[in-house]
């Protein structure tokens, strides 16, 4: 490998939005063969960058030069043609094609109009050999879990042969062992003379997988790293310009805990007509936190969406207060969620800050009087909530999608948790969220949990469900493995149940898998 001469150099880059700059006079290199980790919060400009290196931002100032030559990037075409190809956070696939559709699609063909299908059959399936991203060529995309559109991401840019890859927070959407799996990928990767921009807010993984760090804070380079100089605290520092680290927060003791949320005998399926939770009886209280943890596409997601109204189980039972969920609906105060796909399900991107927040609350005084809205009072009541959750933005007339994305979960958890309600219900809240915005949250559903609601807190990153949680409960194929004292938990035990092995705590408090 030759790192003497930088693959990519990136000089000065300042990007500029309305009211704010996103990237300021941004210098940064990338060597041959080499992984390059960008860290920073969200909103500190890394996907901005990445977006004017890909061809989809024009800089307003600044230079690239790419194998020592200067270059313009026009469009993400130009920049693949160059050799440089980007898997952005949320994936630019077309849901109800194939895979091997997918990537197809924009490939240029030895005898146009005819497309070479079994050639591209072919190749696919040596890619899918050679990297170890098993996909099936002939699934739709709506049908593959998130993990394996990610490597469809990836084996689209192998196709077109690019040397420079950049993945936007890849691990955001993966279980453990897909992580694992994606970082072998990389490896052999780099042994191959590519190179890979790794834009992420987990300090942990960049500590493993990449060779130097970059960090942005508030759009400007804070300092670059290398791995083995550093330390985990160092990096937190840098990132959020203090000290940060998850650990189990102090909470007073509610005694006078009631049930809130009963669920019983719950049946459903999933979007394939398989079968998605097998008989769930589950109990929420008041003033407490319940983790669920699990291997993400065990359950997780239908029983978050059989209790918000989402998805229609086929047997059972919820009720919030006594209250069918079929009638809680109709008051959302009772109920906040927080879903595991905030541009899907969280917003409207197009909407305005303002008109997200009353998503819920449009159609009730002060906001609705004599069959209108009032503006006024909608942008008095969302600049209080946009300075209250700390919302990073110009003013709240803008698009939210606009925002980088740790705002526009603030946004979503402004509207779902402003109206106190009873339960709520936080779908990987935190996925995406860089180390600051974590904490935040966490600070945020421990002030729900301690005014008394209660809480289900649903996620894959483990060491958040132990920092978190009063008690947690574990899910593997639709069934609830048992249940653990958050205080006390150990992550073997969290383990074991995320595989299948059921647990059972006895009277004495004796601990024993089955």
């Amino acid at each position: 490998m030759n790192k003497q001469v930088p693959l990519l150099q990136m000089k000065n880059i300042t990007k500029a939005f309305p009211g704010v700059i996103a990237n300021d006079k941004i210098s940064l290199d990338v060597n041959s063969g080499e992984i390059l980790a960008l860290l920073g919060e969200n909103g500190a400009g890394k996907s901005t960058l990445m977006k004017v290196l890909y061809g989809l931002h024009s800089p307003d100032e600044g230079e690239i030069f790419f194998r020592g030559k200067q270059i313009q990037i026009s469009s993400p075409k130009v920049a693949v043609d160059l050799g440089i190809g980007m898997v952005h956070q949320h994936f630019m696939l077309i849901e109800n094609m194939t895979a091997l559709d997918n990537v197809m699609l924009g490939l240029p063909q030895d005898k146009p109009p005819l497309l070479n299908v079994q050639g591209t059959r072919n190749k696919f399936n040596q890619l899918v050999e050679k990297y170890g991203l098993v996909v099936n060529p002939d699934t739709p995309v709506w049908q593959l879990p998130v993990g394996k559109q990610q490597w469809l991401e990836i084996l689209k840019l192998l196709f077109r042969d690019v040397q420079l890859l950049i993945l936007d927070e890849p691990t955001a959407v993966l279980t453990p062992a897909e992580a694992r799996q994606l970082f072998q990928t990389l490896n052999v990767l780099i042994e191959e003379g590519r190179s890979i921009i790794f834009i992420s807010h987990k300090l942990d993984e960049v500590r493993e997988i990449a060779d130097r760090i970059t960090v942005l804070r508030d759009g400007a380079v804070v300092g670059t790293v290398d791995k083995e100089e550093t330390s985990l605290l160092q990096l937190s520092t840098m990132m959020v310009g203090r000290p940060v680290t998850l650990e189990r927060k102090p909470r007073p003791e509610m005694n006078d805990k009631k049930t809130v949320l009963d669920i019983k005998g719950l049946r459903c399926l999933d979007d394939r007509g398989l079968k998605a939770l097998k008989s769930i009886d589950l109990t929420l209280y008041s003033g407490e936190i319940l983790g669920v943890a699990g291997v993400d596409g065990n359950g997780q997601r239908e029983l978050s969406e059989c209790i918000t109204g989402l998805r229609q189980p086929n047997h059972g039972t919820i009720e919030i207060k006594g209250i069918p969920i079929t009638e809680v609906v109709k008051d959302p105060s009772l109920l906040g969620f927080i879903p595991e796909d905030r541009h899907k399900t969280g917003l409207v991107l197009d909407f305005s800050i303002m008109e997200n927040l009353i998503l819920k609350t449009h159609s009730k005084p002060p906001f609705l009087q004599r069959g209108l809205i009032q503006w006024d009072q909608v942008q008095i009541s969302s600049e209080k909530l946009v300075k209250e959750y700390d919302v990073r933005t110009p003013n709240v007339e803008i698009p939210v999608g606009m925002l980088s994305g740790g705002n526009q979960q603030k946004v979503v958890l402004a509207r779902e948790t402003c109206e106190q309600p009873s339960v709520i219900i936080g779908s990987q809240p935190t996925r995406g969220l860089d180390l600051g915005a974590v904490d935040a949250l966490h600070e945020l559903l421990l002030l729900e949990r301690n005014r008394g609601a209660a809480v289900m807190f649903i996620s894959t990153e483990l060491s958040e469900v132990m920092a978190l949680s009063d008690r947690i409960i574990v899910m593997f194929e639709g069934e609830i493995m048992g249940e653990l004292d958050g205080e006390s938990a150990e992550l073997l035990q969290i383990g074991e149940m995320m595989m299948g092995h059921r647990f059972e705590s006895s009277k004495t408090n004796e601990r024993n898998f089955s």
